[in-house]
């Protein structure tokens, strides 16, 4: 074997790869869900006709996926003869390491949920919920019994689903909680993708002295002017003090990530400033990334 083969095959067998299963309304959706906050690269609902092509892309990408998250249920059972070969297939890879979660819920609990989404069970021909997961128990019997692990979530919330799979599969390196700071003006529309926003458009503004006009609140002149006033400080000091109680209890419910938008008119000066500001208070306690949508629009106006 040569020494570029040797180092492809090793490569390969770095790669994990999940497959998620199991009854509907266990939680899946939750699943998949907290692996992509994982990092894996996730696939829903793929037939199980398609996976030997999908493991062909894998192999031809090297490590670039080398963790892969996979749905199987019976959205696509007309696909289900395909699924034991496929496995089998699984087992006999070298390169890979194939896990099995297959989660699972007691029918009581699985009724109740149906009820609450008020949805109908795939396989529940005549519409109750009972008969079609008696149904997908049966089909279902041969392919829990191959899982490595099964999660019974008939107690569990989603935060506890996700905290138990995060808890599971992260990696040595603990799983990183991310403030995302933005900056924005509300000339250009609201940010759809904030979890918070903050309007700052109160605070004096730099806009209106002719030569910090063209400036940002990246600059030195434009920050201090900002910053040195009263109704700036008092107002960062009661939004740093909500701010530092409300992360650890985002932390706590599951979330990978929030988004804290501040917003002034432009994008350009006072949401800046304060981004900025509020992204440095909290980097020593949280992986934290600012970023500025509507700095520059106005001067490419």
């Amino acid at each position: 074997m040569s020494e570029e083969n040797k180092v492809q095959q090793a490569s390969l067998q770095e790669i994990q790869m999940v497959i998620i299963t199991g009854m509907s309304g266990a939680g899946k959706t939750v699943a998949i869900q907290s692996f992509e906050d994982l990092g894996y690269f996730c696939v829903d609902n793929l037939p199980p006709t398609l996976l030997p092509k999908f493991l062909e892309l894998m192999k031809e990408s090297g490590s670039k996926m080398n963790r892969v998250a996979l749905v199987m249920d019976l959205r696509g059972r007309e696909f289900f003869d395909h699924l034991f070969q496929a496995l089998d297939d699984l087992a006999e890879s070298t390169w890979l390491t194939p896990q099995i979660l297959f989660l699972d819920a007691k029918d009581a609990t699985l009724v109740t949920r149906y009820k609450e989404t008020r949805r109908s069970h795939p396989l529940a021909s005549k519409g109750l919920p009972l008969e079609g997961i008696g149904l997908e128990r049966e089909l279902l019997e041969e392919l829990k019994g191959r899982a490595q692990l099964i999660y019974d979530t008939s107690d569990l919330k989603p935060r506890e689903l996700r905290e138990k799979i995060l808890k599971q599969f992260s990696s040595s390196v603990e799983h990183t909680f991310t403030i995302n700071v933005t900056s924005f003006g509300f000339k250009y529309g609201v940010p759809i993708d904030a979890d918070l926003m903050f309007d700052v458009r109160f605070l004096p503004n730099p806009h209106y002295i002719d030569h910090m006009r063209p400036k940002t609140g990246l600059e030195e002149e434009v920050s201090s002017y900002v910053l040195k006033w009263n109704e700036t400080q008092k107002f960062l000091e009661k939004l740093l003090d909500l701010l530092s109680f409300m992360l650890p209890y985002y932390k706590r419910e599951g979330k990978s990530q929030i988004v804290i938008a501040i917003g002034c008119t432009g994008g350009q000066h006072r949401s800046v400033t304060l981004a900025e500001y509020i992204a440095k208070h909290f980097k020593n306690d949280y992986h934290t990334q600012v970023s500025h949508r509507d700095i520059e629009k106005r001067r490419n106006h």
